[in-house]
């Protein structure tokens, strides 16, 4: 499962989420700034993330980061991980 934590007009959260769409990879895209969001805003916090979009890959987030990071895109976000 691959989890997009985004904000609205923020060019990093638009790149990931697009990364994701070219390659067919399935992907929950979260607002962080939507009321009804709030306890995902409070858990990306503790987590120590301050800025959008932050990645979570797995079931129980085990491997979680902030930015725009291809990088770590093509490392962790495989068809096979967000199925």
């Amino acid at each position: 499962m691959v989890t997009v934590y985004t904000t609205p007009k923020c060019m990093g959260c638009m790149l990931t989420k697009k990364w994701l769409t070219d390659r067919s990879i399935p992907f929950e895209s979260v607002d962080l700034t939507d009321p009804a969001n709030i306890n995902d805003y409070q858990a990306i916090r503790a987590l120590g993330h301050t800025s959008a979009p932050v990645v979570a890959v797995g079931q129980g987030y085990e491997v979680v980061w902030s930015g725009f990071r291809p990088d770590l895109l093509e490392e962790h976000c495989t068809p096979e991980v967000a199925a």
